[in-house]
């Protein structure tokens, strides 16, 4: 026999208190819970079955003194089956609690998973664990970076340390192997400031992955929005919490903030044949929007089947519960919202961006996070880059294609790489935002690596098994000479000049910049663009580093370095006349490669490609730990994607001194300019200082 008390609705999930557990779980359209114990996971009986007597604001709650941190449970809710009114409860499957702090066992396809058949679907579901809160914090201090000093490195916890030999091999792919010591320290040398992580959250493989012999590597299929993947710990019973926790502890001493890339937009659920697993079957009209004209279907704006109600009252208090939990209790220091604007959805229609995002910034938890979105969704109506309230950061896919048509050489691109180098002022200038609104990335998980980017001039996904049909074809890519791995020393060289630049494009930019792991040292994926199912070596990084690799690893901590002692790098407010059709004032001045001032006619001239841009050091907007303004250095940077090498003229300075050619990706920097101009080699960049005479 287990005791049972009444217990309280305050808190839904299981809460060990020191003596016993809590448990609560909200269903506003069942007539019946039951909470079920179990001594393993793979159990299909329960050892316990207790009925939730106690209902409070549709909060079914019951505390068990007689339960331990260890324990695993899962609930059964009984209720009307009635899919054309958007109900479809069956007590013979197995539900996950959606407020677990931790979840045991893998997800086991089968069709007893099915909502609408009368077998039993417990031997094929994870259990929640109830765990243990408590953690030995010691004073932790999260770094606080500013915008303007972060440099965000996306990784995938698994994909960074599974291959590298210093990591203790027990360690490899883990939360620990990620805070281990050499991964921290090639972090450091690369300047990163905070880690975005690839989802996190406990998840499920799709049944078509499983049946292929694959995974759901990227973890895009949240199971568990409030429990960390128990596949990146040592254990299960509770141990990846504590493992989550080490990891960010660790993180932090090194001045390392965690970001975490989370999935609130859509479960693994799926559509209406997919399996009930939680929310299904706990409540289903209540969490998902579902087709107004057709209850029984869900309306999908998300591509993966279903999307989750965030403006009804419930599921925005779970996804809210869930935000304040990452960070209060894990100490997570921001989120990057996955397909963003399918949280702003009431119906088929976008309710006012502000109303769900508005709330976390009034939050006085969340309010102090870093907050990044990717702004859009899988629906015709959904892209809103630029459209996202003060305070958010967003995914600027218009940098990224910018950046890599401009390098590719493709004509008619100098004004829109102008605006998209100078912050997006075009994109974020309204309201109170600045340059820090943009999240500035070349690529991502989602795409090409670097490598690839410029290996291939088209996607090669036959190893996802979809027949090459996924994955998108508009990558703006180029091989350059040969498709793939070559041994022409000639295009391995042009290769990497081109992804050089590249790098020191998204260093000299002003905005936040976002590398993705492995690209500082050419990480390929065979042409992969959508890697999503590969667990293998195919995404996982590998350290052993050839010559080619250690040089663009050494440019592009050289381009970082130089973007931390730039304070005109890295503004916080826009410049004035940031826009090509701006020049009000001359903190950005924009020049022909004959060295005269950008003109309308040059803009429009779709033949124009040679670039500079000329930052005066009075444009910083930088303070220094005093809050006094840190005037920088004047600087020119000269951008050359043509196939011939260019003279570029360089401007004359009223003061006295010389320019200090301080970096080239097409050769060695000349470091004291002596000459009037510069030879800008092909698909080259350089930066140079002015040193004036005191």
């Amino acid at each position: 026999m287990v005791r049972v008390w009444p217990g309280s609705p305050d808190r839904l999930g299981s809460r060990w208190d020191g003596r016993g557990t809590n448990f609560a779980l909200f269903s506003r359209h069942a007539t019946r819970v039951d909470l079920c114990l179990f001594d393993a996971p793979g159990d299909a009986a329960a050892a316990h079955r207790v009925r939730l007597r106690e209902r409070t604001g549709w909060v079914w709650h019951a505390y068990l003194p007689d339960v331990r941190p260890g324990t695993l449970y899962g609930y059964r809710v009984a209720g009307h089956w009635a899919p054309e009114e958007g109900h479809r409860f069956n007590p013979k499957k197995l539900l996950q609690d959606p407020y677990a702090r931790a979840l045991c066992g893998e997800l086991v396809w089968n069709d007893a998973l099915d909502g609408e058949t009368p077998t039993d679907s417990a031997a094929y579901v994870p259990r929640g664990v109830v765990v243990d809160d408590s953690f030995p914090w010691d004073g932790d201090a999260a770094p606080r970076t500013p915008w303007s000093q972060t440099v965000v490195y996306e990784c995938h916890v698994k994909g960074m340390s599974k291959l590298h030999r210093e990591v203790p091999a027990d360690l490899r792919g883990t939360y620990l192997g990620l805070a281990s010591e050499p991964i921290i320290d090639h972090l450091k040398s690369l300047g990163v400031t905070a880690v975005e992580l690839l989802p996190v959250h406990h998840h499920v493989s799709e049944r078509a992955l499983v049946d292929r012999g694959m995974r759901n590597y990227w973890g895009y299929n949240t199971l568990g929005f409030f429990a960390p993947d128990s596949r990146y710990a040592t254990g299960d019973r509770g141990q990846q919490v504590l493992e989550f926790k080490t990891m960010v502890k660790t993180l932090h001493r090194a001045g390392i903030e965690v970001i975490l890339d989370v999935v609130y937009n859509h479960t693994a659920e799926g559509n209406q044949l997919g399996p009930t697993l939680h929310l299904r079957g706990i409540d289903n009209s209540t969490y998902y929007h579902l087709d107004p004209g057709d209850p029984s279907r869900y309306l999908d704006s998300t591509g993966c089947g279903n999307t989750v109600d965030v403006q009804g009252s419930r599921g925005f208090q779970m996804l809210m519960d869930s935000l304040r939990y990452w960070v209060g209790e894990m100490h997570v220091d921001g989120f990057r919202f996955d397909l963003a604007t399918a949280l702003a959805r009431r119906g088929r229609h976008i309710d006012q961006l502000n109303r769900f995002f508005e709330t976390m910034k009034q939050d006085p938890l969340l309010s102090r996070a870093k907050l990044i979105v990717e702004p859009w969704d899988a629906s015709a109506d959904g892209y809103r880059l630029g459209q996202f309230p003060d305070g958010f950061v967003e995914w600027n896919d218009r940098f990224r294609d910018s950046v890599r048509r401009f390098w590719r050489g493709d004509t008619g691109q100098v004004g829109e790489f102008a605006s998209r180098l100078s912050g997006s002022a075009d994109l974020f200038g309204a309201g109170d935002r600045g340059p820090c609104a943009s999240l500035n990335y070349i690529t991502a998980h989602d795409g090409f690596t670097l490598a690839d980017l410029v290996s291939y001039q088209h996607k090669h996904n036959e190893a996802n098994g979809e027949n090459g049909a996924d994955g998108s074809d508009a990558n703006w890519s180029a091989n350059w000479g040969a498709e793939g791995p070559t041994e022409s020393e000639s295009v391995c060289r042009l290769r990497d000049q081109i992804a050089g630049s590249m790098i020191a494009t998204l260093a000299f930019a002003q905005g936040v910049p976002m590398l993705s792991h492995g690209d500082e040292f050419g990480r390929s994926q065979g042409g992969n663009n959508n890697a999503y199912c590969l667990d293998d070596p195919t995404t996982w990084i590998d350290w052993q580093l050839d010559a080619r690799g250690r040089a663009i690893l050494d440019l592009t901590r050289r381009v970082l370095t130089l973007r931390a002692e730039q304070p005109v790098l890295r503004r916080r407010h826009f410049f004035d006349g940031a826009r090509p059709e701006f020049g009000s004032r001359r903190d950005v001045v924009w020049l022909r490669r004959g060295g005269g001032e950008m003109t309308e006619k040059d803009w429009r001239d779709g033949g124009v490609r040679a670039l500079g841009m000329l930052v005066s050091g009075e444009a910083s907007t930088e303070l220094d730990e005093n809050g006094r303004a840190m005037v920088g250095d004047t600087l020119l940077v000269a951008f050359n994607p043509r196939d011939q090498a260019v003279r570029f003229v360089l401007p004359a300075m009223s003061a006295a001194g010389h320019w200090e050619h301080a970096l080239c990706t097409g050769g060695r920097a000349v470091r004291r300019m002596r000459a009037s101009s510069l030879r800008l080699m092909p698909h080259s960049l350089s930066l140079l200082i002015w040193r004036s005479v005191r």
